[in-house]
């Protein structure tokens, strides 16, 4: 496989990168008309009479960034009405996933509305039915067979649902809905405000930043480094870069943001989105750090707890264990993958009940996979590379065997990583005109990744190991003999040993470092060859 890799010059790169893209970048006047969407308009017209004849609405959201990115953009909308509105996002260990007959026992509505979840909440429509309540359901995720008995459902998943772009977050679809809840209401709602909170829902939920998402994430992202909103300017100062760029967003802000809903209640991340001031903004971000720093202790000890569960012959990796917290298992789920190269799935098991998530590589949609043994299941749901599920303790093992047994007909090379190196650079190309030409193809992220570059045979120069408990490594290397000049490449979350011959082959990705106002060029190490 290494050996059909390409020396690049710079322009070849521009040029394959130039590729990516079957048209020019769209405007945001260019983004689809939501009318567009299935049931938008008739959702949006209920809400703009609900508001109109003082019913009572309550939002129901979701406790990861999308749900609570979403809810954010939903109350700021209705502040600046201003009409009252409700908020819940349901806590993960109290309520469990989305709008349910027990999150429903605390609201006292006429209408309810959800964001980024409902479209497999049939029990909740039920309880809506029988109590006289009118429910709106908006979401983004794969609907199955039978749909909850709503009033309306906005979903561009519906299968007769002719939105021209349907790989939207839940934050896109409430936003797209609440542009024709202005129109009906004539409000002089400025949409483009909530674009920052917007971005970072689409970079958090992995959506394809292609067509109306590179879009709306560039537009996002440069309102970030200008808006007021005191969110925002607590993110910018926290950052404290010239620009800030979308894997800023997937690596140091969306996991605390994250962290509320995994480990304590995500109203904590809503009240950071929404609050007034940024003294108040500044004390909810703390908050979130600390939770943060909670989780990845919580999820390091569960990965270690896992990994001696393995059983390396599945072709699906299925482990449970007592009193792992839930709130980490998706996490965990992900490391598993990284480490064994397939799909892995992680229980945690409380009183007879199982709860988990699952992760998948390549090609292997782990949600069929899944969808083929609900049988054995009280609930799933989710898409092709991640899922959720709940199972009985007492069926985990004919669970792993029952799916183990559906993977069987996959073919191996579905299960291969997409290890995507787009050629290889010479090390004296790596200066600040390739960072130029490198963010001029930003945003990265899923469907528009960002390039990974190879280096065969480099020398290793030396090793430091960095970071509070040394756990980072610091590689210093020399593309060829002859060369004076060195390289630095930066290994986190590895341990790296000299090797015996002083050789190393790998796999990296070029980044922007600034420090102190001054900025480099840094070498991220993706893969060990």
């Amino acid at each position: 496989m290494l050996n059909n890799i390409k020396q690049l010059s710079k322009s070849d790169l521009f040029e394959l990168l130039s590729k990516r893209f079957d048209c020019e970048d769209k405007k945001l006047s260019q983004i689809p008309n939501p009318t567009q969407l299935l049931n938008a308009t008739k959702a949006a017209k209920k809400i703009a009479q609900a508001i109109q004849n003082n019913k009572r609405i309550t939002l129901v959201g979701d406790y990861d960034v999308d749900g609570v990115s979403s809810t954010a953009i939903m109350v700021d909308f209705f502040r600046q009405i201003p009409y009252p509105l409700e908020s819940i996002i349901p806590n993960r260990f109290r309520d469990g996933y989305g709008v349910s007959p027990t999150v429903l026992q605390r609201v006292d509505a006429d209408l309810v509305i959800t964001v980024d979840n409902g479209i497999s909440a049939i029990a909740a429509a039920e309880v809506c039915k029988e109590r006289g309540i009118e429910l709106i359901i908006t979401d983004h995720h794969t609907p199955s067979d039978i749909l909850p008995d709503a009033y309306t459902i906005v979903d561009p998943k519906l299968e007769d649902d002719t939105y021209p772009f349907q790989e939207i977050c839940g934050a896109e679809v409430a936003w797209l809905l609440l542009a024709l809840v202005k129109k009906e209401l004539k409000l002089k709602i400025d949409m483009k405000q909530f674009l920052d909170i917007l971005a970072i829902a689409i970079i958090a939920d992995i959506m394809p930043l292609v067509n109306i998402n590179r879009t709306l994430v560039k537009e996002g992202l440069k309102l970030m480094m200008q808006t007021n909103r005191p969110s925002s300017v607590i993110i910018r100062d926290f950052l404290n870069k010239s620009k800030i760029t979308s894997e800023d967003i997937a690596f140091q802000i969306a996991p605390r943001l994250n962290s509320a809903g995994r480990l304590e209640d995500a109203s904590i991340a809503l009240d950071f989105y929404t609050a007034k001031d940024t003294h108040t903004a500044y004390k909810q971000f703390e908050l979130l750090g600390k939770l943060n720093d909670l989780r990845k202790e919580t999820e390091a000890q569960t990965t270690k707890e896992a990994l001696m569960s393995v059983n390396e012959n599945d072709k699906i990796i299925v482990v449970a264990g007592e009193g792992w917290h839930e709130g980490v298992v998706g996490i965990v789920a992900a490391r598993l993958v990284d480490k064994f190269a397939r799909p892995a799935i992680v229980l945690s098991c409380e009183n007879g009940v199982a709860k988990g998530s699952a992760r998948s590589i390549g090609e292997v949609s782990i949600y069929e996979l899944i969808k083929a043994n609900e049988h054995l299941l009280t609930k799933f749901g989710g898409h092709k590379m991640a899922a959720g599920l709940g199972l009985e303790v007492a069926d985990i093992t004919a669970f792993t065997r029952a799916i183990n047994k559906t993977a069987s007909k996959i073919p191996d090379e579905d299960f291969i990583p997409k290890e995507y190196i787009s050629g290889m650079l010479n090390t004296d190309d790596i200066d600040l005109e390739l960072l130029e030409l490198l963010e001029y193809f930003e945003p990265y992220g899923e469907a528009n990744l960002r390039p990974t570059f190879l280096i065969k045979d480099a020398e290793v120069v030396s090793i430091k190991l960095m970071g509070a408990d040394k756990s980072h490594s610091r590689i210093e290397i020399r593309q060829y003999p002859h060369q004076r000049k060195t390289v630095e490449l930066i290994a986190f979350r590895h341990v790296f040993e000299m090797p015996e011959d002083k050789k190393l082959t790998f796999s990296y990705s070029v980044a922007k470092n600034e420090f102190n106002n001054k900025v480099s060029v840094q070498l991220l190490l993706k893969k060990i060859f």
